[in-house]
C-alpha cells in the first residue's frame, strides 16, 4: 500500500487528490490547517473503505511541519509520495498590495513547500517504492502572468522554478518531481483570497464558477500524468495553448497579443 502525504487535503484539489489516490489503494495522510475539513476528508475516505488519517499542520510554522513529519514517521517510517498542495490566493495591483500580503502568500505558497520538502526528504529516501514522487501544485499563473495578481503569480512562478531544480537534483535518487499548473477550476480558492480590491474578489469568484472544470477532473489528469512520469502538467487546453504561445513567440509579440486580449476582456466586462 502506497503511503501518500498531502498538504491542504482538507478541501478543494487536495481533497480530490486524497480521494483519488485512496480509491487506487493508497493510504493517505490528510494534512491541513483546517481541522474540521481535514478530519471530514479522512473520515470520508475511511467510510469508502480506504485508509486515511488526519494531522493538523500549519506549513508556515517549522515546529508544526516537524511535528507532522514526526507523526508520519512513527506511523509509516517512510513516505512514497509527497503532494505539496496547500496554497492561498492574493490579488491587487502592485501599488495597492501591502508588503504584509506579499510576505503572507510567499510564506505559504513557496516557503511552506520548501519546509515540507526538506522535512520529508528523509522519509522519501526511506521508501522502497519504485516510483517515489513529489508533486508540487503551482498554477497557470506561474507560467503566464496576469495583471492584478503580482504576488500570487510570483509565488507560483517560483514553484515552477523550484520544481525544475528539484526534478534535476533528485533524479539521481529515483525521486520523480512533477509540477502542476492548473488554470481556474471549481474550488474554494476564492475563499482564501486576500485583496483590497473588491472587484478582484468578484472577478476571481466569477472565473472560478464559470470554469466548468471540477477538482476531481484535475485530480484525474494529475494522476494520469504522474503515471506517465511527466514533469510539467498543464491541465487546461487554453492554458497549454497560452504557455506554448509564450514559449515559441518572441516576448514582445506575446505581450502584444496578451495586451490586445486584455483590452477586449476589459471592454466586454464593462
Amino acid at each position: 500500500m502506497r503511503k501518500i502525504l498531502i498538504t491542504g487535503a482538507g478541501s478543494g484539489l487536495g481533497e480530490a487528490l486524497a480521494k483519488k489516490y485512496a480509491a487506487q489503494g493508497a493510504e493517505i495522510c490528510v494534512a491541513d490547517v483546517n481541522e474540521e475539513g481535514g478530519k471530514a476528508v479522512a473520515k470520508t475516505i475511511q467510510d469508502m473503505g480506504g485508509e486515511a488519517f488526519f494531522v493538523k499542520c500549519d506549513i508556515t510554522q517549522q515546529w508544526d511541519v516537524d511535528k507532522l513529519v514526526m507523526t508520519v514517521a512513527e506511523r509509516w517510517r517512510s513516505v512514497d509520495m509527497l503532494i505539496n498542495n496547500a496554497g492561498v490566493a492574493t490579488a491587487g495591483k502592485i501599488e495597492s498590495e501591502t508588503l504584509e500580503q506579499w510576505q503572507w502568500v510567499i510564506d505559504i505558497n513557496l516557503l511552506g513547500h520548501v519546509r515540507m520538502t526538506k522535512a520529508c526528504l528523509p522519509l522519501l529516501r526511506n521508501s522502497e517504492a519504485a516510483n517515489k514522487t513529489i508533486i508540487n501544485i503551482a498554477s497557470q499563473a506561474g507560467l503566464t502572468a496576469a495583471p492584478g495578481m503580482a504576488s500570487y503569480c510570483v509565488t507560483k512562478a517560483a514553484m515552477v522554478s523550484l520544481s525544475e531544480t528539484m526534478h534535476l537534483e533528485f533524479s539521481e535518487e529515483n525521486i520523480h518531481v512533477a509540477v502542476v499548473c492548473p488554470a481556474f477550476f471549481d474550488t474554494n480558492l476564492n475563499q482564501s483570497l486576500r485583496s483590497s480590491d473588491p472587484k478582484m474578489q468578484s472577478l476571481v469568484t466569477k472565473l472560478i464558477k464559470k470554469s466548468g472544470v471540477s477538482a476531481e477532473q484535475i485530480a484525474d489528469k494529475i494522476f494520469d500524468a504522474v503515471v506517465a512520469k511527466k514533469f510539467m502538467i498543464v491541465t487546461h487546453k487554453d492554458g497549454l495553448a497560452a504557455y506554448r504561445l509564450k514559449r515559441f513567440l518572441s516576448m514582445e509579440r506575446y505581450l502584444k497579443i496578451v495586451k490586445k486580449r486584455m483590452a477586449k476582456f476589459a471592454k466586454k466586462d464593462d
